[in-house]
C-alpha cells in the first residue's frame, strides 16, 4: 500500500480488514491501544484487540493499556516497516505512555502483515 498518499481514515479502514482478514498474528491479546498522530492528516485513533479479533476506532479511547504518540508521517513509516518503535522511542520520535512491551508487541504484529 503506498502509505504516505493514503488518508489517515482509509489507512484505518485497510488495517482493520487486513488484521479481521488474517486473525492469526494478532494471538488472543486483549489490549487498546490509543494512538495520538500529529501533523497533517493526524488525529485520535484507537485499536482494540480482543479473543484474535480488531476493532478499530476513529478516535482515542480514553482507556488504554498504551498510548503512542508521534507524527502521522512516522506511523505511516511504521506501517511500511520503516521505523523501528525502539530507535524511533531513544530518538524522541516516539512516545510511549502505559506499558512500553505493548508498543513493542504492536511493532511484532504489524510485521507479520503485508500491507
Amino acid at each position: 500500500m503506498d502509505f504516505e498518499n493514503m488518508a489517515m481514515k482509509a489507512i484505518w479502514d485497510e488495517l482493520g480488514k487486513a488484521f479481521n482478514q488474517n486473525p492469526e498474528p494478532l494471538g488472543n491479546s486483549t489490549v487498546t491501544y490509543a494512538f495520538e498522530l500529529d501533523g497533517e492528516d493526524g488525529g485520535g485513533y484507537g485499536l482494540k484487540l480482543e479473543n484474535g479479533q480488531a476493532e478499530m476506532l476513529y478516535e482515542a479511547p480514553e482507556n488504554f493499556d498504551c498510548k503512542l504518540k508521534m507524527s502521522a508521517k512516522n506511523f505511516k513509516k511504521l506501517l511500511a516497516g520503516n521505523l523501528n518503535t525502539t530507535a524511533a522511542f531513544m530518538m524522541g520520535r516516539l512516545k510511549v505512555e502505559g506499558k512500553l512491551g505493548y508498543a513493542l508487541k504492536l511493532e511484532s504484529i504489524i510485521k507479520q502483515y503485508e500491507f
